[in-house]
Parts: structure tokens; sequence; C-alpha cells
């Protein structure tokens, strides 16, 4: 059964607080990978955790976050988006709080875990939100604000991780979100409303249970791809349990009568190219701030506040062109602003691949800027026409197809790109090691490049070509990165001048073809 959203009786609209309160709540969630980035040396340090467990501090939380989007979108559209918002809130500040107070590794692991499940009950929330309680003649506008705290936020994260490790150490990052975490619900649970639905759809238990272990296995699978070998059993037995589960939730879906996500929703060509280029987006973006911090860090010898600040102006861009796009998706049609978008990213990667160990800030900024403005561009239109596929009573799992999309192609891009480069520097730290150097150290430089230049250090003007070589070799994996970034980037944008329609169904066509019917009513307020 199909539900309704109920109007809000007169006298109770949305106060003015609630869109800045939602764009906190995702600011908050979607900067909690990034800022970890800039602490993970103090962190290594402090705890004693090897490369494979710094890395699932990391990937805990994306692993977790991208495995149960979907479920926890289609929970807050059956039981209200708030108190699915405000629960993921408190369990956010709850893993933040309990991170900061551990000092093993494995713990830690654990509350990042936790972290990832309150950030995925928050995220879909957040955009379901904007787009079943605002007039269509501002959703356009509240989207275009989600869209660019969603791109600047990690940007805003690494700069607030970066000043906190000027003066504390690693769990002050972590006690800022448990607070901020805290301080947002007790505000979310006080001032916004929720969404009123008669008749709430059925939560499909088995499609989101099958959904959770598809995501999980490719996620996995993807994750230790480059640390055990792609070859490896486990790998390989993890793309094997997703691609079964994958497989099964395709059957099931196309079978029940109210599926958690619609596999049909693909056909319609503004819902999967608007999947696909959200995917692609955050692929490279991802993948990018995670080699170009440690390029500022390591190579350029930037402070982690520093190496905040210099991404800044890309997060400014993104902030600033997204409140002109829908005034531009409405005069020239999103099947423009989506090429160019992802061609000017394209262009901001092969700028930044040209980058070496002696390049000055100004090659940086040069770079990206386009990528800030190409992603400014590109996402609010795709978007857009995710959440508008389906209608206001799943508007929780439209929301989290467009998180999931995000999360699982910025996981890939993080794999797959470092994947990349890693091998590139790997094969250049052997070529640059002193030939008298024991096996065990090469072994141990080739890790990562912090532990190649901590060698370094304590061989004293014999380790100068190793740090030298180091450096090289990363900046050399860099450049192949970003490469293989723009070649994907640019076929996508040549595909989608075909495929994308040069006008898009309006609001009601979109709903009466994912809604037979017809029965859609949002509950219109004022912000």
């Amino acid at each position: 059964m199909n539900g309704k959203l109920k109007e809000l009786p007169p006298g109770t609209g949305v106060r003015k607080a609630v869109l800045p309160l939602i764009l906190l709540s995702l600011a908050l969630v979607v900067s909690a990978v990034p800022a970890l980035n800039v602490a993970l040396p103090n962190l290594a340090s402090d705890t004693g955790a090897t490369m494979s467990q710094l890395q699932w501090i990391v990937d805990a939380y994306a692993l977790v976050f991208a495995a149960l989007l979907l479920p926890a979108g289609a929970v807050g559209d059956r039981y209200g988006r708030k108190p699915v918002l405000v629960w993921g809130l408190a369990l956010f500040a709850l893993g933040s709080a309990g991170a900061a107070m551990t000092t093993t590794p494995n713990v830690l692991i654990g509350f990042r875990g936790v972290m990832g499940l309150g950030a995925a009950l928050v995220m879909p929330s957040t955009l379901s939100i904007i787009t079943t309680s605002l007039p269509k003649d501002r959703r356009s506008k509240a989207v275009a604000a989600w869209v660019g705290v969603a791109g600047a936020g990690a940007i805003l994260g690494l700069m607030a991780a970066g000043a906190l490790l000027e003066a504390w150490g690693w769990a002050s990052v972590f006690w800022l979100y448990a607070v901020a975490g805290l301080a947002i619900c007790i505000a979310a649970f006080r001032l916004i409303p929720d969404s009123i639905v008669t008749n709430p759809p059925r939560v499909d238990y088995v499609g989101g249970l099958l959904s959770v272990v598809t995501l999980t296995g490719f996620v996995y699978g993807t994750i230790e791809g480059p640390e055990r070998g792609w070859g490896d059993v486990a790998t390989l037995g993890a793309f094997a349990v997703g691609g079964v589960a994958f497989v099964a939730w395709l059957v099931w879906s196309l079978n029940v009568k109210e599926p958690l996500l619609d596999p049909r929703l693909f056909a319609l060509r503004g819902f999967s190219t608007g999947v696909v280029s959200i995917a692609l987006q955050f692929f490279v973006f991802f993948g990018f701030v995670f080699v170009i911090v440690q390029y500022l860090q390591l190579v350029l010898n930037y402070s982690p506040l520093k190496a905040g600040l210099a991404l800044l102006p890309m997060g400014m861009a993104i902030g600033a062109v997204s409140r002109r796009v829908p005034h531009l998706t409405a005069r020239a049609g999103r099947r423009p602003l989506a090429v160019a978008g992802l061609v000017l990213i394209a262009v901001g990667m092969i700028v930044l691949s040209t980058l070496d160990p002696s390049s000055t800030y100004w090659l940086v900024l040069a770079g990206i800027l386009p990528i800030g403005v190409g992603m400014a561009l590109a996402m609010a239109p795709a978007t857009t026409d995710i959440v508008a596929a389906l209608p206001a009573h799943k508007q929780g799992v439209a929301s989290a197809m467009n998180d999931a999309a995000r999360e699982v192609g910025g996981t890939l891009g993080i794999a797959v790109l470092g994947s990349v480069l890693n091998d590139q520097y790997r094969s250049g730290v052997a070529d640059a090691a002193p030939s008298s150097a024991p096996a065990g150290l090469v072994d141990t430089a080739q890790q990562s490049l912090g532990a190649a230049l901590g060698i370094a250090s304590r061989l004293g003007d014999r380790g100068s070509a190793l740090a030298d070589g180091a450096r090289i070799s990363f900046v050399d994996g860099l450049a192949s990165a970003f490469l293989v970034s723009a070649g994907a980037l640019v076929v996508c944008a040549i595909i989608f001048t075909v495929v994308i329609p040069s006008r898009q169904k309006t609001d009601g066509q979109i709903e009466a073809s994912s809604d037979p019917e017809g029965s859609r009513s949002r509950a219109e307020v004022t912000l």
C-alpha cells in the first residue's frame, strides 16, 4: 500500500532553524572520514596500530555507513524521519565519545563502526526531510545547499581536525564529534517536525538484509584487495558473497510487492545516470582527498592545519557555485551541466597529475578550483533526479540511494586509486633503496611514504637518497591515479551527452512512473 504524507496543520510550519540543523547534521557525518586522515600519524604512534589496523580505523566507518544506508532510509520512511535522525545523531555521538576514550586499536575500530551506524541513520533522513518538507519552489535551492555541504563538508572536516591537532592529540577530533553530535541531537529533537505518513510502506526486511550483504561483500573485498591481494581467498570470497547476494536481491525485488528499491527504477534514464554520476564523482573525490592530503603533508611538508586550509578554496567553490545551479539548470537543462561538471573535474585532475616534489601551491590551486566548480555543477542535478524518481513516502529510500552511491563510489575510489598509487610507489621505493639495505627495512619503507621518510631520517646522510626516491615514487603514483580518474570522467561525460535526456520528466511524470496509484502529497511548509 502506498502511503501519503499528511498535511501539517496550521501553525506547525518548519522553523527557520531546521534547514541549518539538517545541514549541520549532514556536515557532521560526511566529514568524519577525511577529518581522521590528518590524525592517523599521531594515532598510530599513540595506540601502536599497524598499517592494516589504521586502514580499518578509517574504513570501518565507511563500510557500516555504506552497507546500512538503504535499510536505514526505509526505516525512516516507515517510522518517521525525525526519530531516525535523532537516534542516528545519538549513536554517532556515543561512538565518537567511546573512540575518544580508548587507546586500543581494535576497540577503536568497533566504535568507528558504531559511528558508521549512526551516520547511516542520519544521512538519508537529512535529504528526505528537505524533499518532503519544502514547497516545490524552494526545494531545488535547498537540495543545492545540501549538495554544497555534502561536497564542502569533507574540507571543513580536514580544517577542523588540523586546527585541533595543532594543540591537542587525536582524541580531540573524536571529542569534537561527540559534543557536536549531542548538541545537534538535542536541537533536532526540539525543533525538527516529523514527516507524518498515513498508511506508511512496510519495510522490506529481506531486501534490506540482502542489500547489506551485497554492499558489505563488495566494499569489504575492495578494501582488503590492495592489502591482501586481489587473488586472495578472502578477497575473492567477499566478492563472491556480494555477487550471490546481489542476484538474490534482484530476484527478490522483482517479485515482491513492495521492494526496498525497485530495480525497474534504473530504466529511468534520469535516475540511473544520476546514480552513476554521483558514484563516479565521489569515486574521484574521495580518492583524490586520500592522495592529496598525503602529498601536502609528506611531500610539501604542510602541517595538518595548513593541509586543510590548502583545500579550502575547493570547498568554497563548491558552496558558491551550488547556489547558482538551480538557476542554471532551469535555463540550460541538466545535460549541459552534468557533462560540463565532469569535464571540469577531469581538467582539474589532469592539472594535478603534473605535480612534482618541488611544485608550488599555485599549481595545486589551479587543479582544485575546477574540481570544486565541476562537482557543484554535476552533483545537484544528479541528486535531484535520484530523489525525484521516487514518491514522497519513499523519499528515505531515494535519499539513501543517493548516499549509497556516494559512499560506495568513495570507498571504491580510495581502494582503486590508492592501489594504483601504491603499486607504482612500491616498485619505485625498491629501486631507490640502497643496495646494502636489509630486505626487512625495504619492505617497511614500501608500506607508506610516511614509513619511508621515518626510516630515511634515522639513516642520516645515507637516507637522503631513499627519502628523495620515495617522494618521487609517490608523485609518480599520484600522477597515474589522477590520470586514471580523468580518463574515467571523460568517458562518462561522452556517454552522458547521448544518454541523458535533453529535458527531464516533470515532477508529476516521474511520480506517476514510480507510483502507479499516483498517491503523493507533500507537506508544504515554510522555512
